[in-house]
């Protein structure tokens, strides 16, 4: 920026010209600093614990409505010849459940797995090995939603192509379910609220038996491994068992 002097009668001072189209209040206050990506560096210091600290600081800045600011194109920019995502996040399609934004991160920051209810397949399992030994994330969160529509595929047992084997993944929560919670209707609010919690806690499950690559991950210490519930009303993600 450049400094200008001024000597007008009883005016005396100086003015600061913004430069680069860089504009400053007439209180003095700075531009606010824009958030850079995750570096190498940060993603190799980073541990499990910090990884999950990170993604509940950034969720409760969305719920605040402070998010950080960012140069999407500097960001873009500065990504385009590799990336350092601290964590991945395996969480459903519905479009009010994107991670990047529920976390506020920005690009290079999180990966993102999604599908509908969440739930595990092989593809999504390549995903996390890939996310995780190969591209070196320390944090696995397994994230369901409330109000979640294949959730309630599943409670009401609603067929349909190729989404009837996706929703027979989540059999098993519905199942578990009806134990939890005997005599309660499964198209009731608390029921499907109850097997979309199970089905995290049984995804996570699988994520272990079905890996030995992340197994081995994850009982190190090197990775961790979370699941959570998002709140469509409220915007908050609770996590549990961490």
């Amino acid at each position: 920026m450049e400094i200008k002097f001024i000597n007008k009668g009883k005016l005396q001072g100086f003015v600061i010209v913004p430069l680069l189209g860089v504009a400053l209040l007439a209180t003095g206050c700075a531009t606010a600093t824009k958030m850079p990506p995750t570096t190498k560096a940060q993603q190799s210091a980073i541990t499990p614990a910090q990884a999950l600290e990170k993604l509940e600081a950034g969720n409760a800045r969305f719920v605040a409505g402070k998010l950080e600011h960012r140069d999407w194109p500097q960001q873009r920019a500065a990504t385009a010849a590799g990336q350092y995502p601290f964590a991945v996040v395996l969480s459903c399609i519905d479009s009010r459940v994107s991670s990047e934004i529920i976390f506020d991160q920005g690009f290079g920051d999180i990966f993102n797995a999604r599908v509908a209810g969440n739930v595990l397949d092989d593809e999504i399992l390549g995903s996390l090995e890939f996310a995780t030994k190969i591209a070196g994330a320390k944090l696995i969160a397994v994230i369901g939603h409330t109000h979640c529509g294949a959730v309630k595929g599943a409670c009401s047992g609603a067929q349909l192509g190729h989404l009837t084997g996706l929703l027979d993944k989540i059999a098993p929560s519905v199942a578990e379910a009806k134990v939890k919670l005997p005599g309660v209707a499964p198209t009731d609010g608390n029921f499907i609220e109850e097997v979309a919690e199970l089905n995290v806690h049984h995804v996570r499950q699988q994520i272990r038996e079905q890996s030995p690559v992340l197994r081995e991950l994850i009982d190190s210490g090197k990775v961790g491994l979370v699941g959570g519930i998002y709140d469509l009303d409220s915007g908050k993600v609770q996590f549990f068992n961490h």
